[in-house]
């Protein structure tokens, strides 16, 4: 593979805030401390993959508004010599999402959906755009792709039925909404989809699977969850990831694997952002080298655990060598 990875879907901006604890209804939270930081799968994907790999080319497409918000990600962006902006297009006002975190690391997102909403098949020229892997999400947090199709059954189908008709691998990631449209709008787009990336929430919901009870995995459940994810049309990888561990399935070779989580140091972790989408990069990161899922799935797990050191979704990632390195001892 030599063409890199596209990364397409949300562009955030998030305003981290951390708070002393969840407040009840009606009641007062004291907010700690707060910044700004790019959020969203291409902005997280992006901005990770540069980081992890010069090397690996990478393209960055959706809309942004005209505004200041918009102005942070393409500076940001272009810190990064292998990031190619050119696909962003600039329509209305940026994303925005406030990230409240507590100081066990769990958080609550509300967000403004902006120039998100925008997106829709009429950006995505796959003659023009070079490569190798398209990664696309959130589903259910893109207004303009999960808007229903009459022919591929919703917009972001017909995105993904393209970009294969052009040679191009598909992934799709989901966000976890508080809704009852998994069922209606996730399935179709895998289907078209080569790779499946998403957590135990968003794969429960789409599945009708439980796999957590309370507190606990319910690991009775989990191969069957990541197996009913599969029958859905995934081409290759499903991978269904959680604190504890993450599971995957290869729809070619008919391999189904657990890595269970690491042991990451006592007060390491800062915070949970973007540790999904550092996951979904290392899933990506493997495929585009051409590993096996379970190298692949071993270095999802350990560049995801190493993401939890900062508060910000992509403040501690670094090379790739060095975060194999450093989590040796995790194990």
């Amino acid at each position: 593979m030599k063409n890199g990875i596209a990364f397409a879907g949300n562009l955030i901006v998030d305003h981290l805030k951390s708070v002393h604890k969840w407040p009840a209804e009606g009641a007062l939270a004291k907010v700690l401390g707060q910044s700004y930081a790019l959020g969203g799968l291409v902005s997280n994907c992006s901005v990770d993959l540069a980081k992890l790999d010069p090397s690996v080319p990478v393209k960055a497409l959706g809309v942004i508004g005209n505004d200041a918000r918009g102005d942070l990600i393409l500076d940001t962006f272009a810190k990064h010599s292998s990031i190619d902006a050119g696909f962003i297009a600039r329509d209305g006002e940026t994303a925005f999402t406030d990230v409240m975190t507590t100081p066990d690391g769990s958080r609550t997102f509300f967000t403004f959906m902006g120039s998100n909403a925008a997106l829709t098949p009429a950006y995505f020229d796959f003659g023009e755009m070079r490569a190798d892997i398209l990664h696309v999400g959130y589903i259910l947090l893109l207004d303009g792709l999960d808007a229903s199709d009459p022919e591929y059954g919703t917009a972001l189908c017909r995105v993904l039925a393209d970009a294969r008709a052009h040679g191009i691998a598909t992934s799709v990631d989901v966000v976890s909404e508080d809704s009852d449209r998994y069922r209606e709008i996730v399935p179709p787009a895998l289907r078209y989809a080569d790779y499946c990336i998403m957590n135990e929430i968003e794969a429960g919901c789409t599945t009708g699977i439980d796999v957590r009870d309370g507190a606990r995995p319910l690991e009775k459940n989990i191969e069957r969850c990541v197996r009913e994810l599969a029958s859905f049309g995934v081409g290759r990888w499903t991978v269904v990831h959680m604190p504890e561990l993450s599971a995957a399935y290869d729809a070619r070779t008919g391999e189904y694997i657990v890595q269970p989580s690491l042991k990451v140091p006592a007060g390491f972790i800062i915070s949970c952002v973007g540790a999904g989408d550092a996951f979904a990069v290392g899933i990506l990161y493997g495929a585009y080298n051409g590993w096996d899922i379970s190298r692949s799935l071993d270095a999802a797990t350990r560049i995801a655990a190493y993401s939890l050191g900062d508060g910000s979704a992509s403040g501690m990632i670094k090379p790739f060598a060095d975060i194999m390195k450093e989590t040796d001892a995790w194990r």
